[in-house]
């Protein structure tokens, strides 16, 4: 069951990634990065879950 609270509007989705909103809306539509979204009508919304595994997905080198 998805918990409210760990859905991200795409402003803060972009706050964690460092990019901007409209940089996330270029990825949805271009596939060029698979991040899981939640559509509900027309906003979208990112699982903290989904976030967090992108960003573990692309360690490159030791942090």
């Amino acid at each position: 069951m998805i918990n409210n609270k760990n859905l991200l509007n795409v402003r803060e989705a972009g706050e964690l990634l460092n990019v901007r909103p409209e940089t996330l809306a270029v990825w949805r539509s271009t596939k060029r990065y698979a991040i899981p979204y939640v559509k509900i009508g027309s906003r979208v919304f990112y699982r903290q879950e989904d976030i967090d595994n992108f960003i573990k997905a692309n360690v490159h080198g030791e942090l």
